[in-house]
């Protein structure tokens, strides 16, 4: 379930509370609640992401830039670099940019070596510049900067308080073409500088071979080519190892998020495996690109998101945005069924990064269309549940349809936009209200054109109203909210023409008018002093990994912290404070489990549902089966004695397995995340619904290595 069961109900409206006037940032020097601190590195929903294409923000250090035909100092060439580097990033920190917009993490640029080759699409001579065609994942890309520069990005961003997300690429390395080796660098992997090898006479198979993939199916986009991009072999040892050691590499760098590319064209399997070795070393948020279009609704995106270990961009979030108030052919309920639907669909809905647009589609705004529907799609995606990120430019009101349009150099660095000073003020209610961290969403009052929603946590409430409609005034009549009574101004100070709304005993609000574009924020804070749980991270995790657990009112004394009926208490409980603690996983057996806090006073606090305890290190097997021919709407699926494997239970078994690419029908496989070294049990089984068919025969069996990856091959029995 993505909203948390509730097993106390808050104590705060009963509390004394008073009205939080917003707008401005902590001072300097004052200390940071625990789960709003940048130190905090698995929990981002107090956070505003800011994403920045490195190369098309600001050139800092001229001296870093490329010769030759790979650069246009001009910009005009979009499709090679523009000088833009880390330093020119650090310069925009120092100068407060981000700060007084309130933003508190930059994802930037894939930060590792990429080919310097340029190639020629079309006449049109293309590079690297975006960063995504990696050559050497444990080197930095010369044209950002060295590790050096990379060392002060961090700890300049840090000394703001802000947050570094790195973009990551372990799907692919650069264009290859199989028919001709001297095309560009042709696929060619480096380690720390060394070739390990190209696409071209590929003997030690650390590429798949299988052509490019036509999208027509998960196997397809997994196990072939996207585009002609170099498709690494995940299960094959050696790059399993250097995508793990890569990642450690940039984790010892001090970075704060990931943000994972193509996580749609990978197996599930290795990389849930790799989000555990992340986790178990230094636990980072970290979310993926699962790429959905305008109105698809893909049940595998969820279960990704469900299960690998990770979170998403939350595409169905920007499509639905963008067609509700850029594109105007839907309307508010289009708006409120995307949001129930969401909240159902993901079991972390909190965690999923909301946006409005980024580098791989048309720019929200269009052209000279009005500048409102911006300006309303931002402030919405800072107020609504998600972790929010901000696209580069969008504050300036960029525009562009296409790569690389949609990836121009940045236009003005004014503080004075409309669009600039919306973020800035509602940036900050993300630190300072807990209902917009971990309050769900209810929708209070709707018609085409307005949607008021609220959010709350623990009696602390956010409302909202919204009104698309260019040329139509709204009464909003009969509106209810959970704040108590009182008169709430406008956290935007009318920026987008908000006014006061009044409320009185009960909830009932005053019946007020929503101008034709007008936005309206109203917030209420309170003391929390009953335990409520707000965010648990990671989600997953094996016995002794230590998790955070933030939220309100647990006090400053160690109480106990249970998972399930397990109690965790004393030393295994690292840390423990009034709006965090950070505790050390029991070592139960593996599978789902409620966590929830007793406070030492006593205080049971909410449950926290749906945490996955795993039964140790995990290490990729690929899991064959052969002659297992099926009926109409059967598939084959993997269970056994493991709860990574479904422990024996038909409706948790892994699956549906491949039939297609790297072996066919009635051949199936899946790479599957089981635990190392250990003794695993298992069969396979055939399901149409619940109509279910067990293999018979004895219990396979195999023992999962200590690292790396494994493939098992048997027959159906």
């Amino acid at each position: 379930m993505s909203t948390k069961s509730w097993i106390l109900k808050p104590l705060a409206m009963c509390m004394l509370a008073f009205v939080l006037a917003m707008g401005v940032l902590p001072q300097s020097g004052v200390q940071a609640a625990p789960d709003t601190d940048v130190s905090n590195k698995v929990n981002f929903n107090t956070d505003v992401i800011y994403q920045i294409v490195t190369d098309r923000f600001l050139d800092g250090d001229s001296t870093n830039n490329p010769s030759g035909t790979i650069f246009d100092g001009s910009c005009t060439q979009l499709k090679k670099y523009c000088g833009g580097d880390w330093q020119g990033i650090i310069n925009k920190i120092n100068d407060n940019y981000f700060t007084d917009m309130g933003v508190t993490a930059l994802w930037i640029s894939v930060p590792v070596e990429n080919i310097y080759a340029p190639l020629t699409y079309s006449g049109t001579v293309s590079t690297s510049y975006h960063g995504y065609w990696p050559r050497d994942m444990k080197k930095t890309n010369p044209y950002f900067g060295n590790f050096t520069k990379f060392d002060s990005l961090i700890s300049t961003a840090h000394g703001k308080g802000i947050k570094i997300i790195i973009d990551f690429v372990p799907n692919h390395t650069s264009p290859a073409d199989p028919n001709n080796a001297a095309f560009g660098e042709n696929g060619k992997l480096y380690n720390n500088g060394t070739l390990l090898g190209g696409y071209t006479n590929d003997t030690n198979n650390y590429f798949y071979h299988n052509g490019g993939t036509t999208f027509s199916s998960i196997e397809d986009g997994i196990y072939r080519n996207l585009f002609d991009l170099a498709d690494l072999n995940q299960h094959n040892n050696t790059i399993d190892g250097y995508l793990k050691d890569s990642i450690k590499l940039w984790l010892d760098k001090g970075i704060d998020g990931i943000r994972v590319d193509a996580v749609k064209h990978m197996p599930s399997g290795w990389q849930k495996a790799w989000m555990e070795t992340i986790y178990s070393y230094k636990p980072v948020f970290t979310f993926g690109e699962w790429f959905l279009g305008a109105n698809e609704i893909d049940p595998q995106n969820h279960v990704f998101a469900n299960e690998s270990g990770m979170s998403l961009l939350d595409f169905r979030y920007g499509q639905t945005v963008r067609e509700v108030f850029r594109d105007r052919t839907d309307t508010m309920y289009d708006l409120d069924t995307m949001f129930s639907g969401t909240n159902s669909a993901y079991n972390e809905v909190l965690d999923q990064v909301t946006f409005i647009d980024n580098h791989d589609m048309d720019r929200f705004q269009n052209g000279a269309a009005n500048q409102r529907r911006l300006e309303q799609a931002v402030a919405l995606t800072l107020v609504a549940r998600g972790v929010p990120a901000i696209y580069y430019g969008t504050e300036q009101y960029m525009s562009g349809n296409g790569d690389p349009n949609n990836r121009a150099r940045m236009t003005s660095f004014s503080k004075t936009t409309k669009a600039y000073k919306t973020i800035s003020k509602l940036s900050p209610l993300r630190k300072s209200n807990p209902a917009l961290a971990y309050g769900d969403m209810e929708q209070r009052w709707i018609n085409n054109d307005v949607y008021v929603f609220e959010r709350e946590f623990a009696g602390n409430v956010v409302l909202m109203a919204i009104n698309k409609s260019e040329t139509s005034s709204y009464n909003v009549s009969g509106l209810t909210t959970s704040m108590p009574s009182g008169t709430y101004s406008d956290v935007l100070a009318a920026e987008l023409n908000g006014n006061s709304i009044t409320v009185a005993s009960g909830g009932a609000v005053s019946t007020f008018q929503l101008s034709a574009g007008e936005v309206g924020v109203w917030s209420y804070t309170t003391t929390v002093a009953a335990p409520n749980v707000g965010h648990v991270g990671p989600m997953v995790g094996k016995a002794g990994s230590t998790i955070t657990i933030d939220g309100r009112g647990f006090g400053a004394t160690k109480g106990t912290v249970y998972f399930g009926a397990t109690a965790v208490t004393g030393t295994n409980i690292v840390s423990w404070e009034d709006t965090q603690i950070k505790v050390k996983v029991p070592a139960v057996a593996g599978g789902q489990y409620d966590v929830k806090i007793k406070t030492s006073g006593g205080t049971n606090s909410n449950v926290y549902d749906k945490f996955e305890i795993l039964n140790g290190q995990q290490v990729t097997v690929r899991f064959i089966v052969n002659n297992a021919t099926t009926t109409l709407g059967q598939s084959v699926y993997l269970v056994g004695n493991k709860s990574e494997i479904g422990n024996w239970n038909a409706a948790d078994a892994i699956g549906p397995m491949y039939n297609q690419v790297l072996y066919a029908y009635p051949t199936w496989y899946f790479d599957v995340s089981v635990p190392a070294s250990t003794s695993l049990a298992f069969k396979f089984i055939k399901k149409n619904g619940a109509t279910v068919v067990w293999e018979g025969g004895s219990d396979h069996t195999f023992t999962t290595p200590a690292s790396g990856t494994a493939t098992v091959n048997v027959n159906w029995q």
